[in-house]
């Protein structure tokens, strides 16, 4: 995932930050408790598509 781009996007509901999950391949934000995915390094910001983060996710 490209810093630079990490730096300027925002999650689309609350425009918060997104932090990066390197593992998942997916950008977490936490104020909605949502994970987007990035598909072959896209981002795919649509809330409709997001997962919602349970259980120990959401203490990460």
């Amino acid at each position: 995932m490209d810093h630079k781009l990490l730096e300027i996007i925002a999650c689309p509901l609350c425009k918060g930050k997104l932090h990066y999950d390197k593992d998942n391949q997916e950008l977490i934000c936490k104020v909605d408790k949502l994970a987007y995915a990035i598909d072959d390094g896209i981002p795919v910001l649509l809330s409709d598509k997001a997962r919602e983060l349970v259980g120990e996710e959401l203490s990460r």
